[in-house]
């Protein structure tokens, strides 16, 4: 393995500010409330915007959004829509004989209340709100509560709010930052409190996240976006940095990293690289993330190649090796796989219908990121009679004199004796 470009040590440690600066607005949320999440708003956002978005200011932004645009946003809402109503048949209650008398199974249980996160970033991102909302409306969620900063005209974009209403959000408020996941998290007198929490966001979001977990579920703490391109000697250098750029101009602090066979076709990537970045803005995220955290190595082998991808365990894993359905199965950690030179991550981005939502930092060595599994609760249950209740008795009661537990082994031992 050879590195021919080595990005910066970047820290993924939360910092003690952070830590702490979201810790005071948590404190500050539950004490006061809807007077808090406003103080913060006006602080950071510098809004003094009432914070539910009412639906006559719904229609009216909607109004002004040209109709190619409404177009190109039910498009996302349906391919999403479609791809978790897919995921959802594959969730299947149980209910079966484990033994005579002894019967147990599953449900398959919608989240009632679910907290969507929508970030309002450089660029107001079409998919983002679709990617978060429509798997919970598929899931059965009965409200779904959508918090997006309000930075454009002192309210949220029209095209988020279109996204939004369209993939079944029932309460949308003009919040951002941490102060709208402690808002989701506690409730106050004008946010609900919901169970669930879901969306991608900044460092601040991500760590109220984090603070608020146990007290409400959570999707993933997800950072800046990932990608790593998996190529060999035949892989177009212009189409491996291109992808390469697609995620670095997200973010200054996001990751591209190509991994390849072939020294000159990793040299010939950089170079192409370089080129591209001529033609991008000055203010583009992608020529800070590109020189600090890009980075270019070269193995000897499809073998060292894979294990390597596995090592990363990046967010996209884009491969562009023409052999690609032989080996495909021997990758095992990433957050969403792309299979080819075709499939381009942008699609998943936009529209393909997978979500865009996925694991960073290595998150994907457990996780495989935001789907609709995230807003149901799999609960299991049990009816135990006859020799059933004969047979795990008896279990039950030694075990507990075992274990000393003398509550146990009466619960167990009446069973018995009845």
């Amino acid at each position: 393995m050879e590195y021919i470009k080595k990005a910066n040590d970047i820290s993924m440690e939360i910092t003690e500010e952070t830590e702490n600066t979201v810790k005071q607005i948590i404190k500050d949320v539950k004490s006061s409330g809807d007077e808090a999440v406003q103080m913060y708003e006006k602080k950071f956002s510098q809004s003094s915007r009432p914070l539910r978005v009412t639906e006559e200011e719904m229609e009216e932004s909607i109004a002004a959004l040209p109709e190619e645009t409404k177009v190109l946003i039910e498009r996302i809402v349906d391919r999403v829509t479609k791809f978790a109503e897919a995921q959802m048949e594959c969730l299947l209650p149980l209910d079966k004989d484990f033994g005579d008398g002894i019967r147990m199974g599953h449900r398959i249980i919608p989240v009632e209340k679910v907290g969507a996160y929508v970030p309002g970033g450089r660029f107001p991102l079409l998919s983002s709100g679709p990617m978060v909302t429509a798997p919970a409306k598929v899931a059965g969620a009965k409200r779904i509560i959508a918090c997006s900063p309000a930075n454009y005209n002192g309210s949220i974009h029209p095209a988020v709010l279109y996204g939004l209403k369209c993939s079944g959000a029932t309460d949308v408020f003009a919040i951002g930052g941490a102060q709208a996941v402690a808002a989701m998290a506690l409730g106050t007198e004008t946010v609900p409190e919901v169970d669930v929490i879901s969306g991608p966001g900044n460092r601040f979001v991500a760590e109220a996240k984090r603070q608020v977990f146990g007290r409400v579920g959570i999707d993933l703490i997800a950072g800046p976006s990932e990608i790593l391109v998996f190529a060999d000697e035949t892989s177009n250098p212009k189409a491996c940095a291109a992808d390469l750029l697609a995620q670095a101009e997200h973010d200054p602090n996001s990751r591209a990293i190509l991994v390849s066979l072939s020294k000159e076709q990793a040299e010939a990537v950089i170079e192409e690289v370089e080129q591209l970045l001529e033609t991008f803005a000055e203010t583009s995220p992608a020529h800070e993330a590109w020189s600090s955290g890009g980075e270019v190595l070269v193995v000897d082998s499809l073998e060292e190649g894979i294990k390597c991808c596995n090592d990363y365990a990046i967010e996209h894993l884009h491969v562009h090796i023409p052999q690609h359905e032989t080996f495909k199965d021997q990758f095992k950690h990433y957050g969403s796989l792309f299979s080819g030179e075709e499939s381009s991550v942008v699609f998943s981005d936009k529209v393909s219908g997978t979500n865009h939502t996925l694991p960073t930092h290595r998150g994907a060595r457990y996780t495989g990121g935001l789907w609709v599994g995230n807003y149901v609760k799999v609960a299991t249950h049990q009816t135990i009679t006859g020799n059933g209740t004969q047979y795990l008795a008896e279990h039950a009661t030694a075990q507990s004199e075992i274990e000393g537990l003398e509550g146990h082994r009466l619960s167990a031992e009446w069973r018995l004796k009845n």
